[in-house]
């Protein structure tokens, strides 16, 4: 038995541009790349069928934060916030010039 090939999606790309450029038949570009041409017109039409996403809704690219993890973020920062002003009040004591080097 043999094992069957496994594809990159860089690899199946460039074939399938090569093939909807149509600058080589499918026999030809099968026999380039030593695959089936059967396989060259599944990934032809694929790329075809899916190439109205590559120009949908720009937000669809830019991760999802979740409410939970924004809520975890506002409470980092309340906690940030009340150390920063304990820090400020605790130096002003320390160097009694208000936080300030002189």
């Amino acid at each position: 038995m043999t094992k069957r090939k496994r594809y990159s999606a860089e690899f199946k790309a460039k074939v399938a541009l090569e093939a909807i450029r149509e600058e080589l038949t499918t026999a030809e570009l099968a026999k380039k790349y030593d695959i089936h041409p059967t396989m060259i017109s599944g990934w032809k039409r694929t790329a075809i069928e899916n190439m109205a996403a590559a120009f949908g809704v720009a937000s669809s690219a830019e991760p999802q934060i979740s409410a939970s993890e924004v809520e975890k973020l506002h409470a980092k920062i309340g906690q940030l916030v009340i150390e920063r002003d304990f820090l400020s009040a605790a130096s002003s004591l320390i160097l009694g010039t208000g936080g300030k080097k002189r």
